[in-house]
């Protein structure tokens, strides 16, 4: 069985069960698997591969990414989109989205899983809900099993079009008979119940004004009767989103998410913006999670989610990068750092999220989420997940008296190493698995050409 060890880390931030944070810190890997942790006067002294970070470097775990729209990497910046809220934006993007096909759908995986991973991403959670043409969430995990980013696949869909009342064209939904069809080809092709799995199937329709009442019952149902099969999609995530389910439901989204079987410690829904005190209390109890998305709420105009509050009441809660056409980036390094700032000037209070709570959401938080207990923290045990920041860098100059924190509150451009599943994915700073200047390239062809169709 191959070994690595890693030595010399100026300090290692396990955020274990003690949040130990090791000066001079070691990790000792056997194939995809964390053996030992500790100092590296500690560990041993040898291993197949060694990696001698020469104490300029701060370790820690990979982060988790619990909210993401791959495909809209095809289309960020759009002219009409730019300046509109949540239904606006939508309606601006779909004209382009119908175009898309089983390549455009692989290749922007690809981008938005290097831009992840280069931003000290390890998991990610991606909602595919679009289908036009020949595209499949096939097409997703085999791009990312390319780049090797440990995946969970989330098989979205729309089924309510603008005849029956939803938002979306007529053109870009599909028959519910065949969503949940589909759902259980890919959960029982794709769906990897082990620790340490690379790979799980998640079941998501897109939002309570995309999809009926009964394929979330339906699906709810159906991600049930297998193991480890969780449930995600969109709530509360504006005031418009409020005002639909009032008017079409004539409940507020908890309610509504209750009635369909959407609570529970197995889903998690994105944004949660304007969640009621109510709504966060039972998120808590049902062990309900979130994923926030502070960019693109910003972005959007939607508001600022109370996840002081939440994190108060022990709702699970996760940072996600959204789409990136609603972002629009996918930089999860900083994503974590705007949910810190941002909390505070929702509270008007300086220490409503710390730099090591927004580390924690971002980690463990995220993990929780997902439903993972083999990923967010590094002990024996855990997956070999794990990213390397130098603090030889301007970025960093002057905060080494606390470089945990200064994870946070200063601008980190990429992270130096990363190791997802024990092999080095990120290397001084260069992407391993993939030639990205030519990604680059084709993404921007496709891209272009959405338009022009």
């Amino acid at each position: 069985m191959a070994t690595l060890l890693v030595k010399n880390i100026h300090t290692l931030v396990t955020m274990d069960e003690q949040r130990r944070e090791i000066r001079h810190g070691a990790l000792f890997v056997r194939d995809n698997v964390i053996e030992q942790v500790g100092t590296t006067a500690e560990l041993p002294d040898a291993a197949d591969e060694v990696l001698d970070l020469g104490d300029r470097h701060v370790v820690l775990p990979g982060l988790v990414n619990t909210h993401h729209h791959f495909f809209q990497t095809l289309t960020r910046a759009v002219p009409g989109g730019q300046n509109s809220s949540l239904f606006g934006w939508l309606t601006s993007h779909y004209y382009l989205w119908k175009n898309l096909s089983s390549e455009a759908i692989k290749v922007s995986a690809q981008m938005a899983a290097a831009e992840l991973m280069l931003s000290g991403c390890t998991t990610a959670s991606d909602h595919l809900y679009i289908y036009p043409n020949d595209c499949t969430l096939d097409d997703e995990i085999e791009g990312i099993a390319e780049i090797g980013l440990r995946f969970h696949a989330s098989r979205g869909s729309m089924s309510l079009g603008e005849s029956s009342g939803g938002l979306p064209p007529d053109a870009l939904v599909e028959q519910e008979d065949f969503v949940l069809k589909d759902s259980q080809r890919l959960i029982e092709q794709y769906h990897d119940t082990q620790r340490h799995a690379m790979l799980r199937i998640t079941l998501a329709p897109c939002s309570p004004f995309t999809v009926s009442t009964d394929l979330m019952r339906e699906s709810a149902k159906m991600a049930r009767a297998y193991q480890g099969v969780r449930l995600h999609t969109h709530l509360a995530e504006n005031n418009s989103d409020i005002e639909y389910s009032q008017e079409k439901y004539g409940q507020r989204p908890g309610d509504y998410a209750r009635s369909v079987g959407w609570l529970g410690d197995d889903v998690w829904h994105a944004h949660c913006v304007k969640l009621n005190d109510s709504e966060i209390h039972t998120f808590a109890h049902t062990g309900t999670g979130v994923a926030h998305c502070p960019c693109s709420n910003m972005r959007l105009a939607s508001g600022i989610a109370p996840i002081r509050k939440m994190l108060d009441q022990g709702v699970p809660v996760g940072i996600g990068v959204d789409g990136s056409a609603s972002n629009d980036a996918g930089h999860l390094l900083q994503e974590a750092r705007t949910a810190m700032l941002l909390a505070r000037v929702r509270d008007e209070d300086p220490g409503a999220l710390s730099a090591r709570q927004a580390l924690e959401v971002a980690t463990r938080g995220g993990a929780r989420v997902l439903g993972r207990d083999d990923i967010g923290y590094l002990a024996p045990g855990m997956a070999a997940d794990f990213i390397a920041v130098n603090v030889d860098t301007p970025a960093l100059a002057g905060s080494l008296h606390d470089i945990t924190a200064a994870l946070m509150f200063c601008q980190i451009d990429r992270v130096a190493y990363s190791y997802i599943n024990g092999r080095r994915v990120v290397d001084q700073g260069q992407l391993t698995t993939l030639d990205l200047p030519q990604l680059v390239e084709r993404h921007n062809q496709i891209s272009l050409a959405l338009a022009d169709e």
